[in-house]
């Protein structure tokens, strides 16, 4: 699992953006991915564990598994 800080997360839209500890990319992370964990929400700043995968509608990464670090 990588390790990232959550940069923007809208419980309202369900959507939000973690950055990788690594320095890549911000990663795209959806509700669905914080149902799936037993999460019911993010905050800016929150430190978290992820796995990602492709999208299969979009075709762009985004969070698959995500824990709270």
């Amino acid at each position: 699992m990588e390790t990232g800080t959550v940069k923007f997360y809208n419980d309202q839209k369900g959507y939000g953006f973690i950055a990788p500890d690594n320095g890549e990319k911000d990663v795209f992370v959806h509700a669905t991915a914080l149902e799936r964990a037993g999460l019911s929400g993010l905050n800016e700043g929150d430190k978290v564990s992820f796995d990602t995968e492709i999208d299969s509608r979009s075709g762009k990464t985004a969070v698959a598994n995500i824990t709270m670090a």
